[in-house]
């Protein structure tokens, strides 16, 4: 499978999670996390399709596109095991949705990554609220679901606390 292959199913399992994910948490309250700006196609997408949620993105430093960047009081800069625990005082287990892109181009990096961010996302989550994730995350009391027919198997993940 070429590169691009692999792109193009890694972007339409993403949208079809993300969109899955947003008909799940329905009307929940609470704001929606996006871990990763990148260029903010993702960002821009749960903005259409979960307006008018609040919607904090966490980076190191925006470079999104104009048409894709959040307001300045929706971007929390940093690095995610500092602003992740300071997001838990700010606003408890409330989010409702949570989606993260954060890995790189490396398996097994992706994978230690994974593991010592996913604990520090769980306790953010609301009960009910679910998380998608381009790697496989590990959650102690999460239930991983079942993906849209639309997604391709092992390119994007959802759970549910």
């Amino acid at each position: 499978m070429s590169r691009l292959d692999l792109f193009i199913d890694r972007m339409v399992s993403q949208r079809a999670c993300l969109e899955y994910a947003a008909r799940e948490v329905g009307d929940m309250p609470g704001p929606v996390f996006e871990l990763g700006l990148g260029n903010g196609r993702t960002y821009h997408h749960l903005c259409s399709l979960l307006p008018p949620r609040d919607i904090y993105v966490f980076e190191r430093a925006v470079a999104s596109h104009p048409d894709s960047t959040p307001p300045e009081d929706r971007v929390i800069l940093g690095d995610v095991f500092e602003t992740l625990p300071q997001a838990l005082e700010r606003f408890g287990p409330t989010v409702r949705l949570v989606h993260a892109d954060l890995g790189g181009h490396n398996a097994a990096k992706n994978d230690i990554f994974a593991r010592r961010i996913s604990p520090v996302i769980a306790p953010l989550l609301a009960p009910g609220g679910v998380m998608v994730s381009s790697d496989r995350m590990y959650f102690d009391d999460f239930e991983e679901l079942p993906l849209p027919d639309s997604a391709v198997p092992g390119r994007c993940f959802v759970y549910r606390r």
